[in-house]
């Protein structure tokens, strides 16, 4: 499967983001983790890394995505603070990345900027799990820019024979490229599959689910 490095392009995101909205933030949360942990352990071997990296930004991840989901949020806060949040990603993608790649990541995090306004405002009702997707994901995404980068100064990555720290360039390439490559498939897919959930299993949507406009 394609990646960079050892983080994997991963369209099925979107089936933890819905356990953790239909049945609550700590089973989506614990499943993931549980989840990326197996999955690791078949594709690289290393426990250090995978609990140090993996497991602790799926469980942030998906637990503020049912966390958040399941309140009623006032939306324009958040989206302010992303906002301001892009400009600085931005800002350190020309202070960090060559003149080359720059360019590139800037208009990635750019994008995904008004691909959430856009289904903000398609997509009412779901607001507060866009956001907390939004917010999820990001904090999911810098928890690996940070631990892969750190688990480099002082073990060897799978794969290499000798230690080779990575770079804060490095660390900030993770985090773009996880955040860019998941949020459309939260932001798209979500929705839909959780209207068609609730109506065909009224019993599974929360009492509070239904986020007003705000």
């Amino acid at each position: 499967m394609p990646g960079l490095g050892l983080v994997r392009f991963w369209p099925q995101v979107i089936i933890p983001a819905v356990f953790a909205v239909i049945f609550g933030p700590w089973v989506g949360g614990l499943g993931a983790a549980v989840g990326i942990f197996i999955n690791d352990m078949l594709i690289h071997g290393n426990p250090v890394l995978s609990l140090m990296a993996g497991v602790t930004s799926n469980f942030a991840m998906f637990w503020l995505i049912g966390y958040i989901a399941r309140k009623k949020v006032k939306w324009k806060l958040p989206v302010l603070a992303f906002g301001a949040i892009s400009i600085l990603l931005v800002a350190l993608s020309y202070i960090y990345l060559s003149a080359e790649t720059a360019p590139i990541y800037a208009g990635i995090i750019i994008v995904s900027y008004v691909l959430l306004l856009i289904f903000l405002w398609l997509t009412p009702k779901w607001r507060s799990y866009e956001v907390g997707s939004t917010i999820g994901l990001l904090i999911g995404s810098a928890i690996i820019g940070a631990m892969v980068p750190l688990f480099s100064q002082f073990f060897i990555m799978p794969g290499e024979s000798a230690l080779n720290p990575l770079t804060i360039a490095a660390g900030f390439s993770y985090l773009i490229w996880t955040f860019s490559t998941e949020i459309p498939f939260l932001l798209i897919l979500g929705p839909p599959i959780l209207e068609a959930v609730h109506k065909a299993y009224p019993s599974f949507k929360p009492r509070n689910s239904k986020s007003e406009p705000q």
